[in-house]
């Protein structure tokens, strides 16, 4: 799509047709250029801009404006352009900044841009990469972050990261949550919207050409102030959320797979060898199991005794964390694996990309497993759950932003009430041995009830291609499987 193609809707371009003002001829004379990549699939709708004649705070990014510092230029302007974007690649909404300074004579004489929530010079060696007044920076495929130029983004992104947010990373984030519209947009962050947002970019997935030959010159009809353009962008995230909920039908939804205690009808279940397993067969999670040793190491184990499935006996919160490393979980190939922590899983996950579901097997765990989810920053990669509600409603207590899921067996039970008892965020019905086709117990009338109160609907781990088909008809959040490859579809 060129930029010339970008057509704003009604509501924008009623802000967009506001009176020319004298600042903003100004911001216009001065707004930087900004290079994509030849297959960048969005593009700017608007900008919005504030001028600084003094030093001051940001009104739309964490950081203070200084128009003079001892290793920089002296400034007496500095314009802060707030860059708003439909979509990024991995989530709902983007806005990305650039600053440029202005000395007395006219002159631009600093840029600065936004990385990823920071913020860096856009000199290289020293000097600005400029076209008359105007700075050119360079925009991250897909992301949008900004840099002085494009060796910048393969110096600070390894290759396997830079291919994988454009490709199998696409829609991760959902519905985007930052602290400048945390009231505003946060309520709109709904399981179910995430899936929508997750469904829409997963059809926007596109390999970087690395040839920035598109070019976006940021225009006075594109310039809104910013106050205007923050008191919209909510709306039209509102909008957007309504607007996909209506266009997709259920079946279309590209919903979690999740590989159950990893690729578990490959590798020995609960183990590093089943999460890679699950990596290699395009899972986009596993679900796996935490319970707490004799001496207090959070380690991934379903049983509550190790009998069953390794050379040894004894119940894991008897054992040390030593004694359970000299155990092995034999497999369904008859290769024998290690007991892996914590700590060794949610690595293994970040190295292969995945995200996790953690089933808690032991209230003790509680506080290791969201001490683990704050320190790895996985808030947006994992999902924590648990059979016990007293367990769920304790981690919302510590940490009320994580994702949870409540588990039940019972048919009988009210979703909703249990939910929101809680605090959950997800349902889980663990009905595969319910019925001999379980998915007719997912009543149209129960989804819609589930929906309705803004809850997200995982479900039971599943290896009959007919229900796996069955249930996708349905429409739903998350399916969990041993075989995680039957969960693929060839709409993706």
């Amino acid at each position: 799509m060129h930029f010339d193609e970008v057509s704003p809707d009604i509501s924008l371009r009623t802000l967009l047709q506001m009176e020319q003002t004298e600042e903003r001829s100004l911001a216009a004379r001065y707004a930087p250029f900004l290079r994509f990549d030849a297959r960048e699939p969005f593009l700017p709708l608007a900008v919005g801009y504030t001028l600084f004649h003094n030093d001051g705070d940001s009104p739309s990014f964490p950081r203070r404006i200084t128009l003079q510092t001892p290793d920089s230029p002296p400034a007496t302007l500095a314009i802060e352009y707030a860059i708003w974007w439909d979509w990024d690649i991995q989530h709902l909404y983007e806005l990305e900044h650039v600053w440029v300074f202005v000395d007395a004579d006219g002159r631009v004489c600093r840029g600065e841009a936004s990385w990823h929530g920071g913020w860096h010079a856009m000199a290289t060696d020293g000097a600005l990469l400029l076209d008359g007044d105007h700075l050119i920076v360079f925009s991250e495929p897909g992301k949008h972050a900004f840099a002085p130029n494009p060796a910048w983004f393969h110096n600070r992104r390894d290759a396997r990261t830079l291919r994988e947010q454009t490709t199998r990373r696409a829609g991760a984030g959902g519905v985007w949550v930052t602290p400048l519209f945390e009231r505003e947009i946060r309520p709109l962050r709904t399981p179910y919207a995430n899936t929508l947002v997750r469904t829409y970019l997963q059809r926007c997935t596109f390999e970087p050409a690395w040839q920035f030959t598109k070019t976006f010159p940021i225009q006075a009809d594109r310039l809104i102030p910013w106050r205007a353009l923050q008191r919209w962008i909510p709306e039209r995230v509102t909008e957007w959320v309504q607007r996909l909920a209506q266009e997709t039908p259920p079946e279309a939804l590209r919903f979690l797979r999740i590989a159950h205690r990893g690729a578990s009808a490959y590798a020995a279940e609960n183990t590093l060898a089943a999460f890679r397993k699950a990596a290699e067969l395009d899972a986009d999670m596993v679900e796996l199991d935490v319970q707490l040793t004799r001496d207090g190491a959070a380690v991934v184990f379903h049983d509550h005794v190790v009998d069953h499935v390794t050379d040894g006996q004894g119940a894991v919160r008897n054992l040390s964390l030593t004694h359970l490393k000299t155990l092995t979980v034999a497999g369904p190939d008859g290769s024998r694996q290690s007991i892996p922590t914590l700590e060794e899983a949610i690595a293994c996950c970040l190295k292969h990309d995945l995200g996790l579901y953690i089933e808690i097997k032991a209230g003790g765990a509680v506080p290791a497993v969201v001490e683990a989810i704050q320190r790895f920053e996985l808030k947006h990669r994992a999902i924590v759950g648990s059979f016990r509600p007293d367990w769920v409603a304790a981690v919302k207590k510590l940490d009320p932003a994580i994702p949870t899921s409540v588990l039940f067996s019972a048919v009988n039970v009210d979703p909703i009430k249990l939910a929101q008892a809680v605090g959950a965020d997800y349902v889980h019905p663990c009905w595969e041995a319910a019925a001999p086709q379980p998915h007719r117990l997912l009543t149209k009338e129960w989804v819609e009830r589930v929906r309705q109160a803004g809850l997200g609907i995982l479900l039971w781990h599943e290896e009959r291609p007919e229900e796996i088909a069955a249930l996708r008809r349905i429409g739903v959040d998350g399916i969990c499987s041993n075989a995680p490859e039957l969960l693929l579809t060839t709409d993706f």
